[in-house]
């Protein structure tokens, strides 16, 4: 019974020889990925006009110039959100924002509201 043992210890102990170690740096993006936070992003924003109001997902963030991108532009976590453009007597501004760990620019110009439909379609 001992005998038909002997083959596969052979066999572990040849695949363990042949191992190399892995470099430190894998090690190290590894060790990144796994302490990683969620998904967020910075949004820089420049808009015309510049004191126009920002919202995130309905809640009122600051005006455009808030968000220029000195020192920071609009803090996004993780997930899909809206974000508007808005000032009285524009047609507002709506787009949607899911980060990927980057920082985005977005230039928004609003159109002011006149006898017809904003620049693309409705309002």
């Amino acid at each position: 019974m001992r005998g038909g043992l002997w083959p596969v210890g052979l066999v572990v102990a040849l695949s363990c020889a042949g191992r190399q170690e892995e470099p430190a740096t894998l090690g190290q993006a590894r060790e990144l990925l796994r302490n990683a936070g969620t998904p967020s992003g910075d949004v820089v924003l420049r808009c015309e006009p510049p004191d126009a109001e920002v919202y995130l997902d309905g809640v009122i963030q600051g005006i455009c110039t808030d968000f220029r991108g000195s020192p920071r532009g609009l803090r996004v976590g993780k997930g899909l959100h809206q974000i508007e453009v808005r000032k009285q007597g524009y047609w507002p501004y709506t787009t949607y924002f899911e980060p990927h760990g980057a920082r985005a620019a977005l230039d928004v110009r609003l159109q002011t509201m006149g006898t017809g439909t904003p620049e693309g379609g409705a309002p």
